[in-house]
């Protein structure tokens, strides 16, 4: 008598989410995980804490079944650049990379530029999306600065707009790194 050998392993894909501190990143993770998130949120020590009470400082960890063949564990990374280090750390073995950040952000290089800088071979590799936060519904143009300062650098990233509280959006996000 054999074992059945017909049992498929499920796949399972690794999506980092990324960006500023206070751009929804936990939220994102939080809204799109089917299991409880787990979290290293702490009370920030240096001004952060005048924006917000808790801040990620290793990761937060949630995972969605996509189906029933595959997985996606979904890591979101802290915000603060005194916990860079942490990004290619989480970053290793990854399927791609979401940055979140924020629609009134000004400049946008300052922004952005640490976190395309560490995830480039992502995005040469079409693994980066650009998930374009806290949009006001009566702007018309909020993601054509983003567009255009990722022309200047040269990378085709899909950006597009997303509340991380919505589990639609944040797969929409997932699904696009994916692809």
């Amino acid at each position: 008598m054999t074992a059945n050998t017909n049992r498929t392993e499920r796949r399972i894909s690794k999506v980092l989410v990324a960006g500023p501190v206070g751009v929804g990143k936990s939220t994102a993770v939080r809204s799109a995980s089917d299991v409880p998130v787990l979290s290293t949120e702490a009370r920030p020590s240096d001004e952060i804490r005048l924006r917000k009470e808790a801040t990620t400082v290793a990761m937060d960890f949630g995972v969605i079944g996509l189906d029933d063949d595959h997985a996606v564990h979904l890591y979101g990374t802290p915000g603060q650049r005194r916990f860079d280090f942490m990004w290619d750390i989480l970053a290793e073995g990854s399927a791609g990379v979401i940055v979140l950040v924020d629609a009134g952000v000004s400049p946008i290089d300052d922004e952005l530029d640490a976190y395309l800088g560490t995830f480039a071979r992502m995005s040469s590799e079409r693994r980066l999306v650009l998930g374009v936060t806290r949009a006001k519904p009566s702007a018309s143009s909020v993601l054509g600065p983003f567009r255009d300062y990722l022309d200047r650098k040269a990378l085709r990233v899909p950006v597009m707009e997303a509340d991380p509280r919505s589990r639609s959006d944040v797969m929409v996000l997932v699904r696009t790194v994916l692809a």
